[in-house]
């Protein structure tokens, strides 16, 4: 599959100026966005989209493509999501021949992001053929259903005035009289990562399409103040700070430390054909860093546990290859959609024991 990453960066924020390339611990914004893109083990391409050719070169100097710079009408204030990104793949197309069956956005003002979260995103679109895209939300923060509008027009009102309201959401009678206990829980898109087929934009002229699946997030770090700005800066410090520790830590040696393969080891492959599968060379080489440390590696695969097929000696014959160092390695583990380990550490974490 093609499966292009874009991330919108345009020039001319009013909120923070420059806001797409400020100093964010030490990279300009948009950086981060690239490096994440750049890391998901699904995403083969990724484009900056950008009227400036400032922020083109940036952007280059961190890994983004900028085959083309953005139109200055699809680069206003008012610009649609689906302007640019229609730009975006009828230029591919008609310039590359280059067609995207998945595009993935990442708004270049969220410098955290989960790596797994876009992968996982991605996967959730592919294993859902009907589905037209994914949309990251989190819980609303406000209840909808006690929220009004103004109906004479849209004008804001002054404190004191005086108007008719009616109900944001009608089809609950009353809804707004209601316990708040009783009401449907409410979330909202958060525009940290949005998934979505290319024919979603390109035939059905939508950024979202007709089924949206949803994927739950309890953060939500994205810059449109000042005060955003400062306030993920100390997010981003706290978490180097943490991570420094940990990282410091496991190159002590001394730690029993428990990997996957497939996702972690070896790049995820469809209709798990283990024959297939390719070296994560980062996370390898961590891992080897974290055995010459004096760790104790043990791997643990399901490779087997849905196929029924013996993949010991593939397994064994790919690990020499790959030249990784473990003590030992188990199959049997069970298959599942997720593991959840109160001992886990961020995959982050250890992949960036490889540039140490």
């Amino acid at each position: 599959m093609n499966i292009l990453a874009i991330i919108p960066a345009r020039s001319g924020s009013k909120s923070v100026i420059d806001k797409n390339i400020r100093d964010m611990n030490g990279k300009p914004m948009l950086a981060w966005s690239i490096e994440h893109a750049l890391k998901s083990s699904r995403i083969n391409r990724v484009i900056l989209s950008t009227d400036s050719e400032k922020y083109a070169e940036i952007g280059r100097l961190y890994g983004a493509e900028t085959p083309f710079i953005r139109p200055a009408e699809y680069a206003t204030d008012t610009a649609l999501d689906l302007d640019v990104f229609k730009h975006a793949l009828n230029w591919l197309k008609e310039n590359e021949d280059y067609e995207a069956d998945i595009v993935v956005q990442l708004r270049p003002t969220y410098p955290k992001r989960n790596i797994e979260d876009i992968d996982r995103m991605i996967d959730m679109l592919i294993a859902d053929p009907e589905a037209d895209s994914v949309r990251s939300v989190s819980k609303a923060g406000e209840v909808p259903h006690k929220m009004w509008l103004r109906t004479e027009n849209s004008r804001e009102w002054c404190e004191g005035e005086i108007g008719v309201m009616e109900p944001l959401i009608k089809d609950i009678p009353e809804c707004y009289n209601m316990p708040r206990q009783e009401l449907p829980k409410a979330y909202y898109q958060n525009a940290c990562i949005d998934v979505m087929r290319a024919a979603t934009v390109l035939e059905k002229n939508s950024m979202t399409g007709d089924k949206i699946l949803g994927y739950y997030m309890d953060e939500n770090l994205d810059i449109d103040t000042e005060t955003e700005l400062l306030k993920a800066e100390i997010e981003l410090l706290k978490e180097k700070l943490a991570n420094k520790n940990v990282i410091e830590g496991l190159l002590k040696g001394k730690k029993r430390l428990v990997f996957d393969i497939d996702g972690v080891i070896a790049k995820l492959q469809p209709k798990n054909d283990y024959a297939l599968s390719e070296p994560a060379t980062d996370m390898i080489s961590a891992i080897n860093k974290l055995y010459d440390a004096g760790n104790y590696i043990v791997l643990n695969t399901a490779r087997g546990y849905v196929t029924g097929i013996d993949w010991s000696e593939t397994t064994k014959k790919q690990l020499e290859k790959w030249g990784l160092k473990y003590h030992e390695l188990h199959f049997g583990k069970p298959n599942a959609d997720y593991y959840i380990d109160d001992k886990s550490l961020d995959m982050e974490v250890i992949r960036s024991i490889s540039t140490l």
